[in-house]
C-alpha cells in the first residue's frame, strides 16, 4: 500500500514546508478545566482535572496525579478519578 503523495512548496528563503491539516490535536476548549496538558514526568497528554502540581528543580510542574502510573491503572479500568 503506497502513501499519498506530499506536496512540498520552496520558499524564497530556500526552507521547504510540507503540506499538511491545519489545526492541532489538542484543540483548545472553551473552558480552562478541560483542555490537556503534557505531563512534565511521562509527556502524556491529560485533561487538566487529572493532573496536580509536583516541585521538580525547585519550580512547580503539571504532573499525572496521583502518579503515572497509577493514573494509567485508574484509566485502563474505566475510573477515572472525580474533582
Amino acid at each position: 500500500m503506497s502513501k499519498a503523495e506530499t506536496k512540498t512548496t520552496v520558499l524564497a528563503d530556500g526552507l521547504r514546508y510540507k503540506s499538511k491539516v491545519s489545526g492541532s490535536p489538542f484543540a483548545a476548549t472553551a473552558s480552562f478545566g478541560a483542555a490537556t496538558m503534557s505531563c512534565f514526568l511521562c509527556g502524556k497528554h491529560r485533561a487538566r482535572s487529572l493532573m496536580g502540581t509536583r516541585k521538580v528543580l525547585g519550580k512547580s510542574q503539571a504532573v499525572c496525579a496521583p502518579s503515572c502510573k497509577g493514573l494509567d491503572e485508574l484509566l485502563a479500568q474505566g475510573n477515572a478519578p472525580q474533582k
